[in-house]
C-alpha cells in the first residue's frame, strides 16, 4: 500500500472515530469544509493539532527546533510535538519518518526540503490528506503544496554579510590590487545554496572589480569536509586570501578555529548563526561577526501558524511564501560595519526573541484570513 493510500485510510478512519464520538455525545453532525491549503473539519471533529518539525538529517543548526516545538506545544495548547530527524542526508529517509509520524497522528509538519522539488511531492501527499505543511528553514520550489515558506532569507542574509566583510577589508581594495575573499557554503543539493551563491556575486559584483570571489567552497558544513577543504584553500593560497564569507554553520565553526590556530587576524570573516567557537573568535578579534538566523522561530511560529491552518484559517491572497523568520548581523560590540548595522554579542538572543514575538503579533493580519 502506498503513502498517500495509507495516510488517507488513517485519516478516514480518525474521522470516522471523531464524527462517532461526537454523534453519541451531542446528537450533532460535523462538517467538513475545504479551506485554502488544507481540508480542515470545523467545530468539535477538528482533531487536536499534534505538530512534528522534521529536519532534512543531522545538523547543529535544527537543534533550536525542538524547544521552539515544545514551547509551541506549551503556549497554544496543542496536543503534542515532536523534533526529528533521519540519521542521515536522504530524501527517502525523510520521507519514510514523515510516513511513521502520520501513522502515529502528527497532522501538521514543519519540514526542512530535502530536496527543493523532490519534497514538494511528499507535501502534496500529506495536502491531499488534509494535513498542512510548511517548510522551515529552506524552501521548496514553487508552486508548493505547503502553506509558507518560514525561513532565512538566505539571499538577503549572504548579500548583508558580504557587504559587511567587503567594508571589513576597507579601502585595501582596489582595482588596480582587487581584495580576493572565498565562499564557505553548504551542500550543492541545499535548496539555499545557489540563492547564497548568487548573493555572494551579487555584492562582489557591487564593488566594480575591487573585490573578487577566489572560490566558492561548496559541500563544507560537515566536520570532515570543512576541516578539509578550507584547511586546505588556508594552505595553498593563504597570503592571496584578504576575506572569507561562511554561509555554513559547520564551515564557520571550522574556518573560526583554523583562523586562530593561523594566530594572523589580517584575514576578515564573516561567519553565519552562533556555534560557541564562531561566537568565542568574534570576541577574540578573529572574526568580524556573523550572521544570525532564528530556528527557534521557525519551529515556533510554524507550530502556531499550522495549528491556525488546521482550525479554518486560510493564506491570504497575494501572500508571499517566504517568509523571513530575520536575519541581522552580530558583532562584538554592537558597531555598524561600513553601512551594515550590527547587535552584540550580549543581545542578540533577546533580538531574536523579539523578532518572533513581533511576526507572530502581525502574521495573521499579514498572511492569514482566518473565520
Amino acid at each position: 500500500m502506498t503513502f498517500a493510500k495509507r495516510t488517507r485510510l488513517l485519516s478516514l478512519l480518525a474521522l470516522l472515530l471523531a464524527v462517532g464520538l461526537v454523534a453519541v455525545a451531542c446528537g450533532d453532525d460535523a462538517a467538513t469544509t475545504t479551506t485554502g491549503a488544507a481540508t480542515t473539519t470545523t467545530g468539535a471533529a477538528v482533531a487536536p493539532t499534534k505538530v512534528a518539525s522534521v529536519a532534512g538529517g543531522p545538523h547543529p543548526f535544527f537543534d533550536p527546533w525542538g524547544p521552539g516545538t515544545n514551547d509551541a506545544v506549551r503556549d497554544f495548547g496543542l496536543a503534542g510535538g515532536t523534533y526529528q530527524f533521519p540519521p542521515q542526508w536522504e530524501l527517502t529517509a525523510q520521507n519514510n519518518m514523515v510516513e511513521t509520524l502520520v501513522a502515529q497522528g502528527y497532522n501538521a509538519f514543519v519540514i526542512f526540503p530535502g530536496d527543493a522539488t523532490g519534497t514538494n511531492a511528499l507535501l502534496g501527499e500529506l495536502l491531499a490528506q488534509g494535513i498542512p505543511s510548511i517548510a522551515g528553514g529552506g524552501c521548496t520550489s514553487e508552486p508548493s503544496p505547503a502553506a509558507f515558506c518560514l525561513a532565512t532569507d538566505v539571499g538577503n542574509s549572504a548579500y548583508i554579510g558580504t557587504r559587511a566583510l567587503i567594508a571589513a577589508m576597507g579601502d585595501t581594495c582596489t582595482a588596480a590590487d582587487p581584495c580576493q575573499i572565498v565562499h564557505i557554503a553548504s551542500r550543492l543539493v541545499d535548496p539555499n545554496t545557489q540563492a547564497r551563491i548568487a548573493a555572494v556575486d551579487r555584492a562582489v559584483g557591487e564593488t566594480n572589480g575591487t573585490v573578487r570571489v577566489l572560490q566558492h567552497l561548496t559541500d563544507s558544513d560537515d566536520q570532515e569536509a570543512a576541516t578539509e577543504k578550507v584547511g586546505a584553500i588556508l594552505a595553498s593560497s593563504g597570503a592571496e586570501i584578504d576575506g572569507m564569507i561562511s554561509v555554513a554553520y559547520v564551515g564557520s565553526s571550522v574556518a573560526a578555529t583554523l583562523l586562530r590556530n593561523l594566530g594572523d587576524k589580517r584575514i576578515k570573516m564573516i561567519g553565519i548563526d552562533d556555534d560557541p567557537e564562531v561566537l568565542r573568535a568574534i570576541e577574540d578579534g578573529f572574526l568580524v561577526g556573523t550572521m544570525s538566523q532564528n530556528p527557534y522561530g521557525q519551529a515556533y511560529l510554524g507550530s502556531w501558524v499550522l495549528d491556525k491552518i488546521r482550525h479554518g484559517c486560510t493564506v491570504k491572497d497575494g501572500a508571499p511564501f517566504l517568509v523571513d523568520s530575520g536575519t541581522f548581523l552580530i558583532t562584538a560590540d554592537g558597531a555598524n560595519v561600513g553601512d551594515v548595522p550590527s547587535t552584540a554579542i550580549a543581545e542578540y538572543v533577546e533580538k531574536r526573541v523579539n523578532i518572533t514575538n513581533e511576526l507572530k503579533a502581525s502574521f495573521e493580519a499579514s498572511y492569514l484570513s482566518c473565520p
